[in-house]
């Protein structure tokens, strides 16, 4: 890449982001996701949210089980806030720009790059060569889903900066490779990351060290966001702490990642702060916090539970949202992608 600094751009601040339509939705989307995607309604005029099924097919998924997986994603963006008249929901594959600008990606990324992506190599293990392309391939995709908005701005947790690192990357190159006239604005913004609160990293309920997920064989390890008051209970009591009680400063949550996790957990879901929550707490045996913990999440899920569930009884009209959603979302894209097509020298551009 050039030494030399990238033009600016001049384009409008726009926030992207997306959530994968697999094996239902837990806490950690909620509070590390859901939740600031609503309270950047509040700070950006522009925002938009896809449900991307085309990254679902990087892994095992049902074919007969997706459009209803990707209706309850978008259910769960409406049912935590999302205003469907003031940001855009859609669904991925119904703006088909992603995939062609992710083509054209391709062909401007370098192996190089994406053989440095640790979640491939944390995916595929020792078993690289039985790996798809597009598992492979998915951060480049990804760049298309940001870039092809020219977004500016994209939430992501700890474990997807690398990736937006390479978004970055990409738009760089092809800003040089294609560049404007001398003085001319980039085409392509270099998207920042929006990392910010608390929240942003719910762990497992079993394992202090691993990231609450949806493909964790486990039920115990997460709090479904569809969970009962009696199932949240039941984990919130079986999960993972050790004997001491609760530390009264954040330095005594150092080497304890279960109890910090819970305190997080508790700070998340109530809107106090960590210092707030020991200072409650610090002394005390988890035999009173967790019934208090599982009190405080019940009280934050059970609305938006109902709401989901309002919300997916009604398939009509939330495919109608979608549909609108679409389109607004590819009356963005689509200029974006016949200006790429003509700066490339694609025929009839």
């Amino acid at each position: 890449m050039s030494d030399q600094p990238p033009p600016a751009y001049a384009g409008p601040q726009r926030v992207f982001s997306g959530m994968q339509p697999t094996n239902g939705l837990h806490l950690g989307n909620y509070l590390g996701a859901l939740v600031k995607f609503v309270a950047l309604q509040e700070r950006f005029a522009d925002c938009i949210y896809c449900v991307v099924d085309l990254h679902a097919m990087t892994a095992d998924h049902d074919p007969k089980t997706l459009a209803d997986r990707s209706r309850e994603v978008a259910a769960a963006y409406l049912a935590a806030g999302v205003d469907p008249k003031r940001s855009i929901i859609f669904v991925q594959s119904a703006v088909r720009a992603h995939a062609e600008l992710a083509w054209v990606f391709n062909c401007v990324a370098r192996m190089g790059w994406l053989e440095r992506m640790t979640q491939f190599k944390d995916k595929a293990g020792k078993h690289s060569e039985r790996m798809s392309v597009g598992l492979f391939d998915y951060p480049v995709l990804q760049a298309a889903d940001i870039l092809v908005y020219k977004a500016t701005h994209v939430p992501v947790g700890e474990d997807q900066k690398q990736h937006l690192e390479l978004a970055r990357d990409i738009a760089q190159k092809f800003n040089n490779d294609f560049g404007a006239p001398s003085g001319a604005p980039a085409f392509f913004p270099l998207p920042d990351s929006l990392i910010e609160g608390p929240g942003a990293r719910i762990m497992s309920l079993r394992d202090g060290s691993k990231k609450m997920s949806k493909s964790d064989p486990s039920d115990m390890s997460r709090i479904n966001l569809t969970d009962d008051a009696d199932a949240i209970a039941n984990k919130i009591k079986r999960a993972t702490t050790d004997p001491q009680p609760l530390p009264e400063t954040k330095e005594g949550l150092a080497g304890r990642p279960e109890v910090e996790n819970l305190v997080g957990i508790y700070a998340s879901t109530t809107g106090a702060s960590l210092e707030a929550v020991l200072a409650d707490w610090g002394g005390k045996g988890f035999g009173a916090f967790k019934p208090a913990l599982a009190e405080a999440l019940v009280a934050k899920l059970a609305p938006l539970a109902a709401e989901l569930r309002r919300l997916l009884a009604d398939e009509a009209a939330l495919d109608q949202i979608l549909k609108d959603g679409a389109e607004r979302a590819a009356s963005i894209a689509e200029p974006v992608m016949a200006d790429v097509r003509k700066i490339v020298g694609f025929w009839g551009a």
